[in-house]
């Protein structure tokens, strides 16, 4: 078992491709074809997260956040980001991060979040556009089914919960070969006109690479002509936030006292109380000020995350509560999600939980 073996596990869930243009994910300390011994599974990577897996002989850290986030520019110790690269390297200790890939997952932090809370019918509260890109090429109308075969077992044509999607329609493709040229079908140096079918189907941006090479590799052609756009089309099941409903209607106090004790919770923040009882429930896990005008237009009537600032709570404008409750509490239970799913892929493998608090900020 190699590192790779276990980021292309967990990319199975968050491609790379899913996180934030401002983010650093995927392997940050380490070699990907480094034979791993155990794994240890944290929200954080702090010095006493690389003691602990000094101590149970894991030489990769699958961690939520990154530990490098902005560019290091010396490397001396004399912060904590500093020390925790300075052990990890000393000691031969891979650190993998996931962070906002996760968070866009539709099986990622805020699904755990409404999974703690029990809610059903659960959708993307913010999906995710330039995603989905489309690709568009030309085969002989004999060799067309196979194309478009290969295509959708690359991952090509999948749409919700459709599969082998596609769209196909004939025409006439003409070329002339060059002396340079050998043409599958026709003569170099001589126009050909051939019975084609143009395909279009629509594939993740993450499966590009994997879709290219398949069709050239099935396709006759000597020269393959295709071309990709990314469309502005919305995914419905990549983005961040998760808006679901309750079982059962419970009053404000209910509600809350029921959160306190699913999350575990000393205090929550929140907006004016308005009176209402509660049933739709919008989450997101981390800093969700951002997702305050979604959560309003979803009809949620409480939004639950991060990070509100002061003047952040007067946006609820009696719309709907919004109840901060501390950015680790809100992804506390990311690392258990992390754990679980490399368990399942790997049932026979050393794969320990953190039992380190990395939370930041205490309370009196």
């Amino acid at each position: 078992m190699i590192v790779k073996d276990i980021t292309n596990a967990i990319e199975e869930i968050a491609p790379l491709s899913y996180a934030e243009d401002f983010d650093n994910v995927g392997l940050l300390i380490g070699n990907y074809d480094t034979k791993v011994s155990g794994i240890l599974v944290t929200l954080d990577t702090l010095e006493i997260v690389v003691d602990e897996a000094i101590e149970n002989n894991c030489n990769l850290i699958v961690s939520f956040h990154p530990i490098i986030f902005s560019g290091l520019k010396k490397i001396t110790g004399n912060s904590y980001v500093e020390r925790v690269v300075l052990k990890a390297i000393k000691h031969d200790i891979a650190i993998y991060a996931i962070h906002t890939a996760l968070d866009n997952s539709i099986k990622g932090v805020s699904a755990k979040m409404a999974e703690v809370l029990g809610l059903r019918n659960t959708k993307i509260l913010l999906p995710k556009t330039g995603l989905i890109k489309k690709l568009t090429t030309y085969a002989p109308q004999q060799e067309a089914e196979k194309v478009c075969e290969a295509l959708h077992n690359a991952g090509a044509g999948n749409i919700g919960n459709y599969s082998n999607c596609s769209f196909n329609t004939q025409g006439l493709g003409t070329y002339r070969g060059n002396e340079d040229s050998n043409p599958t079908i026709g003569k170099k140096g001589e126009l050909h006109t051939e019975s084609e079918t143009m395909i279009s189907v629509v594939f993740e941006k993450h499966l590009e690479q994997k879709i290219v090479k398949a069709l050239h590799k099935y396709h006759p052609y000597e020269e393959v002509a295709y071309d990709i756009v990314t469309t502005d089309n919305v995914h419905q099941h990549i983005g961040m936030g998760m808006i679901g409903e309750l079982t059962n209607e419970l009053s404000e106090k209910d509600f809350f006292n029921r959160l306190k004790e699913q999350f575990n919770l000393k205090c929550i923040r929140h907006s004016k109380l308005l009176g209402n009882s509660i049933k739709k429930i919008a989450v997101l896990g981390g800093s969700g000020s951002f997702a305050i005008d979604a959560a309003k237009r979803s009809g949620a009537d409480v939004y639950i995350s991060a990070d509100f600032k002061y003047h952040e709570f007067y946006r609820a404008e009696n719309e709907l509560i919004l109840a901060d409750i501390g950015h680790y509490e809100s992804e506390q239970f990311t690392k258990n999600l992390l754990a679980d799913h490399l368990t399942k892929k790997f049932r026979n493998f050393a794969i320990i939980l953190s039992k380190s608090i990395t939370n930041p900020i205490k309370y009196l």
